[in-house]
């Protein structure tokens, strides 16, 4: 081999050393690439996106409780409101005092006193009651006296419930047996006892203390029909009583 040859061989060596080192010095000196997945070319720490799917299904579920929440908190509201409410099918046994009215020709025979009344009751709905109502008294004027007795039903309406506060008003029927002691052919006498039908109406107002007591105050109209007699004026006329109630109910 020629002189020529060799030394162009040997510059080809030097050359190509000193390529490789600056190769591998820029390859030591580059910076790192961040670790790639290879399929995706992508980085292969993932970024956490926030699952709007689970967000709306707890959402909806929070505004289902509060719905249901405030419904339960206007109910509790409404309860506390009226503390003693009605109930149907409840049965009421009490006492009115007050004064009865004689009126029509009943006022010739006697003068108007205190009396006391028996009262049942019977909640049938929650505007109707049934009232029962049983009564005897004896009026004195001078030497003339008026017996007047009766065993009356009635329809019990409330026009309205506020608070345990309830006006009503009434009316039916009942049994009467009025008698009156006056003068027949210059002497006193009884008149003929006998029991004859009558009409009741009125109205007044209730206050439910609680569950079981219940006061009031009632007026009552009551109207016997004639009782005829054999001998003397017949036995006609009517009576008013204001009375008082106080009703215990269970």
């Amino acid at each position: 081999m020629s002189n020529k040859k060799f030394s162009a061989i040997l510059m080809a060596l030097v050359a190509m050393s000193f390529f490789k080192s600056s190769l591998s010095f820029a390859q030591f000196n580059a910076p790192k690439p961040l670790n790639m997945n290879t399929s995706t070319q992508m980085p292969s720490s993932k970024i956490k996106t926030p699952d709007t799917k689970k967000q709306l299904v707890e959402d909806k579920s929070a505004g289902v409780n509060e719905l249901d929440e405030e419904p339960k908190e206007e109910s509790s509201n409404n309860q506390n409101s009226a503390a003693s409410p009605r109930k149907l099918h409840q049965h009421g046994l009490g006492i009115g005092i007050g004064e009865t009215f004689l009126l029509g020709k009943y006022s010739k025979y006697g003068a108007d006193k205190i009396t006391a009344d028996i009262l049942y009751s019977y909640a049938a709905s929650y505007s109707f009651d049934l009232l029962v109502n049983a009564h005897m008294s004896e009026h004195e004027d001078k030497n003339e006296r008026m017996k007047v007795m009766g065993l009356t039903s009635s329809i019990k309406g409330r026009f309205v419930e506020y608070d345990n506060f309830s006006p009503y008003f009434l009316g039916g029927l009942g049994f009467y047996a009025p008698q009156a002691k006056r003068v027949v052919t210059g002497d006193n006498q009884w008149s003929d006892r006998k029991i004859t039908f009558g009409l009741n109406f009125g109205g007044g107002v209730d206050l439910r203390l609680n569950e079981h007591y219940v006061v009031g105050i009632m007026g009552q109209m009551h109207c016997p029909f004639t009782i005829q007699q054999d001998e003397g004026p017949d036995v006609q006329g009517y009576y008013f009583k204001l009375l008082i109630t106080g009703m215990y109910l269970f």
